[in-house]
């Protein structure tokens, strides 16, 4: 299965990726973009996600 990966260290918190997926995409109590543990990913919200990612800190990771 694909995950989506974020890679904080450059993330600009813009939030683009919760506003495009909220579903998939939150914030955790650390206050860092987080993907939410589900049993599958809906590949067209998270290539939208990417695709408007302006540090291109969303990736696809084979599970």
């Amino acid at each position: 299965m694909k995950v989506p990966v974020v890679d904080n260290s450059t993330c600009v918190d813009c939030e683009g990726c919760i506003e495009v997926c909220p579903e998939i995409f939150f914030r955790n109590n650390a206050g860092m973009i987080q993907v939410k543990d589900l049993d599958s990913y809906p590949e067209e919200c998270v290539d939208e996600a990417i695709k408007y990612c302006p540090s291109d800190c969303i990736t696809w990771e084979d599970e």
